[in-house]
């Protein structure tokens, strides 16, 4: 009799695991079950995820989602989300996946998993179309708007030269509206900074010009659920090698998408 209540316990606890385990492994087949898959997507952070003249979600990670699931064969629900609520909606099940300028840190990986990179996210510098800027270098005698503490303005300090004129604003508003305004002739800012920048005043031509640091986006994947992880990343690598995911990167962020990691 003892061994048998010894024994019931670990049978039940054994189940448990096995059914933990079932249903952490559970995303993908669901998704394909349903014939449907949820994605968190960013709507107020262009050139990345915004809304569009028609009301409709559009950017980088809307075409990334949308691919995924036409590889997958399934039709798509567009969830947006903000940075506070996106690895809530992932730990909750709102969502099957994040695709929302997602960076990969120690402290999230503690709470998600993540797939291979898809896209660049990173800190450059912008002007017209017309103004000669290549390199570092060519910065020499120009006027440089930026936001005063943020990355760029410790990556710009680290490479200007030394006849740069640099004038720092307090925030990313003044930093806009001092080169929106003739104030300053190059602007360093962040990707997404510089493509609301793009679409609210087309007028001026604004182009990337070179980076000053990279800091890719992954795909967040609920934790333990590898099958759908090793899916997405198998549809990532043939969107590398197909030119997919170069053909996102210039529309959106106009650069190349680099070398992104696994």
């Amino acid at each position: 009799m003892t061994s048998r209540r010894r024994l019931l316990p670990l049978l039940l606890g054994a189940a448990l695991t096995a059914a933990g385990a079932a249903h952490a492994q559970n995303a993908l087949d669901s998704v394909m079950a349903k014939k449907q898959i949820a994605i968190a997507i960013p709507t107020d952070f262009p050139p990345y995820g915004f809304v569009g003249t028609d009301l409709q979600p559009q950017g980088l990670d809307v075409d990334m989602a949308r691919l995924v699931a036409a590889k997958l064969g399934v039709k798509i629900e567009l969830v947006p989300v903000t940075s506070a609520n996106r690895i809530p909606y992932l730990q909750t099940r709102k969502a099957d996946l994040v695709i929302s300028t997602l960076g990969k840190n120690p402290e999230r990986e503690k709470v998600i998993d993540f797939t291979a990179a898809y896209s660049p996210f990173f800190q450059a510098v912008f002007a017209a179309k017309g103004t000669q800027v290549k390199g570092p270098a060519d910065l020499a005698g120009k006027s440089v708007g930026v936001t005063r503490g943020a990355i760029e303005d410790l990556e710009l300090t680290k490479i200007a030269p030394p006849t740069a004129d640099v004038k720092r604003f307090e925030d990313n508003n003044g930093t806009v509206s001092a080169f929106v305004s003739g104030q300053v002739q190059v602007i360093a800012t962040g990707a997404s900074v510089a493509g609301n920048l793009m679409a609210r005043n087309p007028q001026l031509g604004v182009e990337y010009k070179f980076v000053l640091k990279d800091s890719p986006n992954f795909i967040g994947v609920a934790k333990g659920e590898d099958a759908l992880r090793l899916k997405v990343n198998q549809i990532i690598a043939e969107a590398k090698t197909s030119g997919e995911i170069e053909k996102m990167a210039q529309k959106w962020l106009g650069r190349p998408a680099g070398t992104l990691p696994e």
